[in-house]
């Protein structure tokens, strides 16, 4: 008989435990994006309180961790029914800013969703950003840790600095995709008022078969399969947060395209003002739906797909 799996021992905060439901997962049969990420939203939340933080989330809190910036490395599926635990540690720490690593796992230890979340130590009313108090800053060094091995960049690259171009009007003239338009709605707000950070992400999720349906169909037609789509690592920069009746526009441009993955990156733009709610890039591919293993599209459906890559940056 084989030894079974070893897996790195967990994290040393205890954060989000829960599991997947039936109604969280879309048309790859899977745990969709939107709830990977609100598990990390409800993770953030128990990390604050690790951080010597009670109430951070709480209309009376003083302080709250604001976040800025998310790396995500999708690494095993979670499907219907399947337990999910996470546990994080401090990757780095500033004056006013820190790194942190929320890693969810399967019951049997299998990392599944790694998350490296640099956040904001702010205040609640202009959430501006201010010192970490010594008792936080005591916290963060007990659970210093150094970045999991399975939650590091594989195909992007978080270090490379936000382009400073992102609005509609640039979107619009690079050629990029009009593939989503909504509005946010008071439930998807958090206590503060501002739109909470699995709802970026689900966005663009619910707009992205307006540009990858019919490659998807093709694909599984060409392979004779049922092909869905699945994201393997992504990175979405929070840039400002809309509120209960902002508008919210999706621009999307093909930035790479692989022998079976895609990079895709999207701007969720403001139309009134004409900037940018927030970028995300992501590595995308099309999948058999019963080996789950990626499918390639025919030479042809690549090449067409090569002709509408734009210089779109997150």
């Amino acid at each position: 008989m084989s030894e079974p799996a070893s897996y790195p021992p967990p994290l040393p905060a205890p954060l989000y435990q829960g599991s997947v439901n039936t109604w969280e997962c879309d048309d790859g049969g899977h745990l969709n994006v939107r709830f990977h990420l609100e598990r990390m939203m409800i993770g953030l939340a128990h990390f604050a309180r690790a951080l010597e933080m009670p109430h951070a989330f709480t209309k009376t809190a003083g302080a709250t961790l604001v976040p800025l910036e998310a790396h995500l490395r999708f690494l095993k599926e979670a499907r219907p029914g399947a337990p999910l635990v996470m546990h994080g540690g401090v990757a780095d720490i500033s004056e006013n800013q820190a790194t942190l690593c929320l890693d969810m796992r399967h019951a049997n230890g299998a990392p599944g969703t790694a998350c490296t979340l640099r956040v904001a130590h702010a205040d609640t009313r202009g959430f501006r950003a201010f010192p970490w108090s010594e008792r936080s800053r005591a916290a963060a060094k007990r659970l210093s840790i150094k970045l999991p091995q399975h939650a590091a960049p594989r195909s992007l690259d978080p270090a490379t600095a936000p382009t400073t171009e992102a609005s509609r009007d640039r979107a619009i003239a690079l050629g990029a995709a009009r593939i989503g338009a909504t509005i946010v709605n008071r439930d998807q707000c958090d206590v503060f008022g501002r739109l909470r950070g699995e709802h970026f992400i689900g966005r663009v999720s619910d707009s992205v078969p307006n540009l990858m349906a019919g490659w998807r169909r093709d694909a599984g037609a060409a392979n004779n399969v049922e092909a869905a789509g699945a994201v393997v690592e992504a990175r979405l920069v929070f840039r400002r947060f809309p509120q209960a009746g902002d508008l919210i526009e999706i621009y999307t441009g093909v930035a790479a395209v692989g022998d079976k993955t895609f990079r895709l990156v999207h701007w969720l733009c403001d139309p009134e003002s004409g900037g940018v709610w927030a970028s995300m890039e992501a590595v995308a591919l099309t999948f058999d739906t019963k080996t789950r293993k990626a499918i390639q599209g025919t030479p042809e459906q690549r090449a067409k797909m090569q002709a509408r890559v734009i210089a779109m940056q997150v």
